[in-house]
């Protein structure tokens, strides 16, 4: 009982901390659906190149896009004259982050782990970008004329805004995200403290643990946020948490057969290869630079003296979360 009782503490602790900043994330991004539609997305990352690449990522990094909504949207990108290096950058960068799981990092592992996570996510979807246009390809003439670009509709802009940031988008991430929370709940409340710090703790072998278990599993970018906080109290470097954060949103054995039909079966191995690579150098800076950056200090510090308006937000949260993950049915 009291093992349970710890569980469902750390779990409502996760909630009501991260509640107010997801709300808000989900605001910010149905602001971003109505500001950067999926047809601008179209229109703009059809260059090839390091241009191609760094639009693509700089679009896709905002973007609130989990790595299975995304792959529709890249096949999109191909097939109406995006180049491989752009719809390898945009893949790469999307399902990673998002302004929700931003504000849901800055709530539960600081505003430098948001920051590094985010530009992360810029550089590595151009690197990779870059990489998959390197692979030599004939052009088999796969590009297409851009389908005409369905009408908005008589909703008023505002309203449009409200039903994306908070019906549409946690309809496509509620259940990952519920699932992320109480997973978090569960490792912090059967794993004690700092249980990997001796076992590997900063150790390379930590890092490439999380790449094994990031690539092959999915989990959206938001909902990865509380696991990889389980991960680092249970005594997991901050880089090693910062792998999982972006394999696991960005690959998982799904995706990764229908990459090999967007991009090529060469170009998903180098795809693969480059994110793994980046994943672990970026997790290598952050353990180095963290002492420095103070970034331990500001992870998990979570408090349990919450006021009214917490527990508020949290009553919101759980209203959308429970909403989007049993969304009405079409009878």
């Amino acid at each position: 009982m009291h093992v349970l009782i710890n569980i469902l503490h750390e779990i409502w602790l996760v909630t009501v901390e991260m509640a107010p900043y997801l709300l808000f994330g989900f605001l910010m991004a149905g602001i971003l659906s109505a500001l950067i539609s999926r047809d601008y997305v179209r229109r703009h990352l059809g260059g090839g190149g390091l241009l191609g690449a760094f639009k693509a990522a700089l679009v896709g990094v905002p973007m609130p896009i989990c790595s299975c909504g995304v792959i529709p949207l890249a096949a999109s990108l191909r097939k109406h004259g995006a180049s491989r290096g752009a719809t390898a950058s945009f893949l790469a960068s999307t399902p990673q982050t998002g302004i929700d799981s931003l504000m849901v990092t800055y709530a539960l592992l600081g505003w430098v782990f948001a920051v590094f996570r985010a530009l992360v996510a810029f550089l590595s979807g151009i690197i990779c970008g870059l990489a998959v246009e390197a692979v030599p390809t004939p052009d088999n003439g796969e590009k297409e004329e851009a389908d005409a670009a369905p009408a908005a509709g008589g909703q008023p802009v505002v309203l449009r805004m409200l039903k994306y940031g908070f019906l549409t988008l946690p309809s496509n991430i509620s259940r990952a995200m519920i699932f992320g929370i109480v997973l978090s709940g569960i490792i912090s409340g059967l794993i004690p403290d700092d249980f990997f710090a001796d076992r590997l703790g900063n150790s390379p072998v930590a890092m490439l643990v999380m790449l094994v278990i990031g690539i092959p599993i999915y989990v959206c970018s938001s909902a990865s946020v509380p696991i990889a906080l389980a991960f680092i109290k249970a005594g997991l470097s901050p880089g090693a948490a910062l792998v999982f954060l972006i394999t696991g949103p960005a690959t998982n054995a799904a995706t990764l057969t229908t990459l090999w039909q967007i991009i090529g079966r060469k170009q998903l191995m180098v795809f693969l290869i480059t994110l793994a690579v980046c994943a672990l150098a970026a997790g290598f800076v952050m353990n180095l630079f963290s002492p420095i950056l103070g970034l331990e200090e500001q992870i998990g510090h979570t408090h349990e003296h919450f006021t009214v308006l917490h527990y508020v937000w949290a009553a919101l949260l759980l209203a959308v979360l429970l909403k989007g993950a049993w969304p009405e049915r079409n009878t």
